[in-house]
């Protein structure tokens, strides 16, 4: 099982920035298909961005898209969530995970084998 690190979360006030990082080692990291998901208090996790093993193919969750960007550096086995514009409602534990057969770019969780422990984002002034 693949050990996922999440940091970069905190506290920001609304139209503040974060960049959240997920990142892991002594491993191919370009062999995995890459998701981020969240989870608010009372609410279901929800997919927010994926990015195609290859990193050509990058999506992103109609709430977001626009606001984030998803990337990610192989040499250094991390992804990256930048996160701008941020808003009370972008509040929640953000999640990384990857998968290892799958190497397209899907937020359908059932895909993913490996999951961080999550980092706390909290948007509010």
């Amino acid at each position: 099982q693949l050990q996922l690190v999440e940091s970069g979360g905190g506290l920001v006030q609304p139209g503040g920035s974060l960049r959240l990082a997920c990142a892991t080692s002594g491993s191919a990291w370009d062999n995995y298909a890459i998701g981020w998901f969240r989870q608010a208090p009372g609410k279901e996790r929800e997919g927010v961005s994926c990015i195609s093993r290859s990193g050509a193919t990058r999506n992103y969750a109609d709430s977001v898209k626009g606001r984030f960007t998803i990337s990610r550096d192989n040499a250094k086995s991390t992804a990256y969530l930048q996160m701008n514009t941020l808003k009370p409602e972008d509040s929640a534990v953000y999640y990384c995970a990857v998968s290892r057969t799958y190497f397209g770019c899907s937020v359908a969780e059932n895909l993913y084998d490996d999951w961080g422990q999550g980092t706390q984002v909290t948007v509010s002034s």
